[in-house]
């Protein structure tokens, strides 16, 4: 498995640890999908607002249904996120 670099929970600072802080889970962890762009923080901010215009934003499918096409695609990519 690859292994890539990222700041912990523990050690963000600035930007980084207010995003984290906003990003936690209910066990007060950070998804490695977001962690990995902790070295560039701008990455991380334009991967959320990806994210949510992509989940959110106006569109001709349901909310359901961009849930569900995302599932798929995660199943398809063998992606457990």
């Amino acid at each position: 498995m690859p292994y890539i670099r990222v700041i912990t929970e523990e050690k963000a600072e600035g930007r980084l640890k207010d995003l984290y802080s906003r990003l936690q889970t209910p066990e007060g962890t950070v998804d490695n999908i977001l962690k990995i762009h902790s070295l560039n923080v701008p990455s991380l901010e334009a991967h959320l607002q990806l994210y949510r215009r992509a989940m959110f934003g106006p569109s001709g499918l349901s909310r359901a249904q961009r849930e569900m096409i995302a599932v798929t695609v995660s199943v398809l990519n063998h992606c457990h996120y």
